[in-house]
């Protein structure tokens, strides 16, 4: 059964468990956007419910656990005033979502949602610090295992790619514009070298073979880009620099 497919049973499986808790089912990420790679992406899906209670949420149970065995990851379970009163400080999340979904049954939350951005500098800085660190951590995890590298390389780009596009916004760039793209935007703004992403991009696309790439080069480059995209964005947004 395709994507589509399955996620069509899952929307029908949890409005029969939610019955009329149920607001909304929104599809969002890469399937949404277009840039959905079977091997890598995760299918990501918003449900919006009257109620968040416990026995809500039990309620909803075998419909969950159906699509855990799918081997897909859990949705989103939220309010539809938990989104509105949490939209500041996950500006960075809810900004995607609102760029790129699609409904699948219910109501468009996420259309006139209003997204403050006071807080979405702050998100991009800390992000970006806790992603490079964590990238490190899961390097000394692999550094033994080439394949296991290149799953952590490969998978990590979806959220580095999207700090890349939160970074120019934070900038002052809303030009919008694929993860590829505003990494080379982002990159020429910086004066920092970032073909190393596109390269990766290839690969995790399956436009060119990790044969023919070495994954120690791959990997020590790649660092070096978003080390310094984190060290440069960091003191280009601090009002004190």
């Amino acid at each position: 059964m395709g994507p589509e497919k399955l996620i069509s049973e899952f929307v029908e499986r949890m409005r029969a468990a939610a019955g009329s808790n149920l607001l909304s089912a929104v599809l969002y990420g890469s399937a949404a956007a277009g840039d959905y790679v079977a091997d890598y992406s995760d299918v990501n899906l918003l449900c919006v419910l009257r109620e968040t209670s416990f026995v809500a949420i039990a309620a909803l149970a075998p419909a969950i656990e159906w699509w855990g065995k799918q081997k897909h990851r859990p949705p989103l379970l939220m309010s539809a005033e938990e989104i509105r009163r949490s939209a500041d400080v996950f500006s960075i999340e809810f900004l995607d979502m609102q760029r790129h979904h699609r409904v699948l049954w219910g109501e468009d939350i996420l259309k006139t949602l209003e997204i403050p951005l006071r807080l979405h500098r702050a998100q991009v800085e800390y992000e970006l610090r806790e992603k490079t660190i964590v990238l490190r951590q899961r390097l000394l995890v692999v550094s033994g295992n080439a394949d296991a590298k290149w799953e952590l390389l490969l998978r990590s780009l979806p959220a580095f790619g999207t700090l890349f596009q939160h970074a120019l916004i934070a900038l002052g760039d809303e030009s919008g514009g694929s993860k590829r793209e505003a990494a080379s935007v982002l990159a020429a703004k910086l004066e920092i070298d970032s073909s190393v992403f596109a390269e990766l991009l290839d690969i995790r696309e399956h436009k060119k073979d990790r044969k023919s790439a070495n994954v120690n080069d791959m990997f020590a480059r790649y660092l070096t880009l978003v080390e310094r995209v984190t060290a440069t964005v960091d003191k280009m947004l601090d009002p004190a620099a």
